[in-house]
């Protein structure tokens, strides 16, 4: 019973892992940023870009400690 619960939150969180990396918005021009001249490349994120992080990396730690709780068999 928990392991279909916790197999659920695992699907979940992949689920919404995507969609937070998705949307990120992109942070360079690929390796043609690299010779870019200017100071656009290293501002500091807006708050809202640094809220989208903390929940992306948040999310992130949920799927992989389910994982690995998983894919061990501690539960069984």
């Amino acid at each position: 019973m928990i392991t279909t619960v916790l197999s659920w939150i695992w699907i979940g969180s992949g689920l919404l892992l995507i969609l937070f990396v998705l949307l990120h918005s992109p942070k360079g021009d690929g390796m043609g940023g690299l010779a870019a001249s200017g100071s656009t490349s290293f501002t500091s994120a807006s708050s809202a870009e640094a809220t989208l992080n903390r929940i992306t990396w948040t999310t992130l730690a949920i799927f992989l400690t389910l994982a690995v709780i998983l894919s061990a068999g501690w539960l069984s």
